[in-house]
């Protein structure tokens, strides 16, 4: 390969990640993996200059915009900071430093590194104005509204000598022991679990629903004052001032005056920062003065007057005891490591993904074996080597089950797929539980006052055995002994408020397999009635847009099954919606069939899950990115500038909501 086809694919590579990384929240690759392949590109960019792209992931900063958010125009730039991995790289950072102040005697503001969520905060007046995250560093969601909820960032500062209009920016983050918490439930609602609190912190911080921030229990921490009457020159008293101010400070700030110092405070918190609440991944180092700040300026992307440290991810060697296997509500099963407990990024490790057969023959594991676990970037535990030279000669690889560890079934897989499957969904207990626990989720038939505790115990007491029984549960059943009176009627109503449910979520509650929400929600809207739905060949199937072949031979096996058939029976018998309502379709059209439209900005007239309804109902589809298949995007105010930029770079055409609403007359 030569450096002109290195060079695109690199770009294709780091275009997917930055994606993967600041949009979907679902990194694939290392931080030290990432800026090693850009630092590669930017090499071989300098070398080829007549290779110039403007769309280079070189030429910009990433972007975390969500178009569900008023995008707000920072008034500084929110620029990110140049890498480096080892002390060379500082030094010779340190020396450019020193050759653009000619000499002249500085100060370096040493700082965590916080792994979160960059933040921009604006005060008037000694009051919360806006909170907006960073962006595309041009300009950045507006999410003032859910950064109310954040305890640590005040809403109105006691009176003090700050500016009367400042900005200062931190880090949104999620504590260790949140985390933790939060991913033990989406494991017991087998939801996928967050890869790190920075990806936890922010998804939160970007939910729509300020209630649910709020539940979370975010923290921040900040780092940089900006404003045109600061107290002082120095970014250190700046900070110090902040924290007079009310501000949450890191107290771990330092100032230095040498290399050396800088070379102590990093192996220092190499170390100590396993003992820190939150997640760290680096030191900050800055130029203390703002006047020197202003004279050693900025490239096209970073400034010159700071650098960021990244610590190394960190590894550990231990033993590995057992494989225990999970069973989840589809019938998968998923092996888990057991490991001789092990201290890593500040948290106890006792367990580690291990995806499935095919990687536990590639990595050629053996029970006893000693391993290497990493949490790069503090992600969840993954095994990433083995220790072949601590091997025992007497110990046997390991081999993965072949009956089900719940009902000792014989399992199987599926063509196509990696995982194993136990195919007996109506006796295998933890496939039972799952499968209600899905039923009565938020998105299903939202029987709210239900939790996974609760599934187990009614399992275990012989009330329920699938979810149709939920709809016989009494008050006296559940009451038992008498003390709970109040909270089985609590349950009992949520189960019969649960027969409001509309069709299609209806449809996605049985939990067919590969049947997600979108797609229930196609099958419901083409086959209008459950009795169509179960008597539906596989060719009508896949005449719906959407459905595929897996898809419709899945649904056709889950009403295949004479127990599936005789649950959804029940269902109709105890009142369920079992086909659309009239009024859902109400000024349904096929104005827009075949259409992918993608929506963006803030609109007047309907709200966006209004548009995105009217789309469906008029037989359009709603997608989330453009791409060359894209009919048209539908824009409001303030549309996403990166929508817009590729858009504009693929040719798709970009209505008004005045302009699709005439479409529809």
């Amino acid at each position: 390969m030569d450096e002109k086809e290195r060079i695109e694919e690199l770009r294709r590579l780091l275009h997917e990640y930055n994606i993967r990384y600041y949009i979907y929240n679902d990194p694939i690759i290392t931080d030290l993996e990432f800026d090693s392949l850009m630092n590669e590109l930017q090499k071989l960019e300098q070398r080829h200059p007549e290779l110039y792209d403007a769309n280079s992931p070189t030429q910009r900063v990433g972007s975390d915009l969500n178009g569900n958010f008023e995008q707000v125009e920072h008034k500084y730039p929110m620029l990110s900071l140049s890498n480096t991995y080892n002390e060379q790289d500082v030094a010779s950072w340190y020396d450019s430093v020193c050759r653009g102040l000619d000499g002249e005697n500085f100060n370096v503001c040493c700082e965590i590194k916080f792994d979160g969520l960059s933040i921009s905060l604006i005060y008037i007046d000694g009051k919360l104005i806006r909170g907006v995250t960073r962006g595309d560093g041009v300009h950045g969601d507006d999410v003032t509204t859910n950064v109310r909820t954040i305890r640590s960032i005040p809403l109105v500062l006691q009176p003090g000598d700050y500016p009367r209009e400042f900005e200062i920016r931190g880090e949104v983050l999620m504590p260790w022991n949140v985390f933790d918490h939060l991913n033990k439930e989406r494991e017991l609602a087998e939801e996928p679990l967050f890869a790190n609190p920075r990806n936890a912190a922010s998804g939160t911080l970007k939910s729509l629903s300020s209630k649910l921030v709020a539940s979370r229990h975010l923290d921040s921490y900040l780092y940089y004052l900006l404003g045109e009457n600061l107290p002082c020159d120095g970014h250190f008293e700046n900070m110090q001032k902040a924290a007079e101010w009310g501000f949450k400070i890191s107290d771990a700030m330092r100032k230095v005056s040498s290399l050396d110092e800088i070379y102590d405070y990093i192996k220092y918190w190499d170390v100590e920062r396993k003992n820190l609440p939150v997640a760290t991944d680096g030191i900050v180092l800055k130029v203390n003065s703002q006047r020197q700040q202003r004279l050693l300026g900025y490239t096209a992307k970073s400034p010159r007057w700071a650098i960021a440290y990244k610590f190394k991810a960190e590894r550990a060697c231990t033993k590995l005891t057992d494989i225990k296997y999970q069973v989840g509500r589809t019938g998968q099963i998923t092996p888990v490591a057991c490991l001789d407990e092990v201290q890593i990024s500040g948290t106890s490790v006792k367990r580690a993904t291990l995806n499935n057969e095919d990687f536990i023959k590639k990595m050629d594991l053996h029970i006893g074996d000693y391993v290497y676990v990493e949490k790069g970037g503090e992600i969840i535990p993954k095994i990433v080597g083995v220790a072949y030279d601590k091997r025992d000669a007497h110990i046997l690889p390991a081999t993965f089950i072949t009956h089900c560890p719940e009902c000792g079934t014989e399992l199987i897989r599926y063509n196509g797929e990696a995982a194993y499957y136990c195919p007996n969904d109506s006796g295998c207990p933890p496939q039972i539980k799952g499968r209600i626990e899905h039923f009565i989720a938020r998105k299903a038939m939202n029987i709210d006052s239900i939790g996974p505790e609760t599934v187990d115990e009614y399992y275990r007491r012989g009330l329920i055995r699938n979810f149709a029984d939920l709809y016989d549960i009494t008050v006296e059943d559940i009451n038992g002994d008498g003390n709970r009176e109040r909270s089985a009627k609590k349950i009992v109503n949520g189960i019969e408020a649960s027969k409001s449910v509309p069709f299609e979520r209806v449809v996605f509650a049985l939990g067919i397999r590969f049947v997600g929400e979108t797609n229930a929600k196609l099958l419901a809207r083409y086959f209008k009635n459950m009795d169509a739905l179960m008597g539906a060949t596989e060719e009508e199937l896949k005449a719906v847009d959407g459905i595929g072949d897996v898809m419709a031979r899945s649904v056709i096996d889950y009403f295949a099954s004479h127990e599936n058939r005789k649950i959804v029976e029940r269902l109709k018998h105890y009142g369920l919606r079992m086909s659309i309502e009239e009024s859902s379709e109400e000024n349904t059209t096929d104005k827009l069939n075949g259409m992918s439209i993608v929506i963006s900005g803030v609109f007047a007239t309907h709200t966006r899950d209004e548009y995105k309804m009217i789309i469906e109902r008029n037989g359009g589809k709603n997608v989330s990115s453009i791409s060359a298949k894209t009919t048209f995007v539908l824009a409001g105010d303030k549309m996403g500038p990166a929508k817009l930029q590729k858009a504009e770079k693929l040719g798709v055409r970009i209505i008004d909501e005045e302009t699709f609403l005439k479409m529809l007359e």
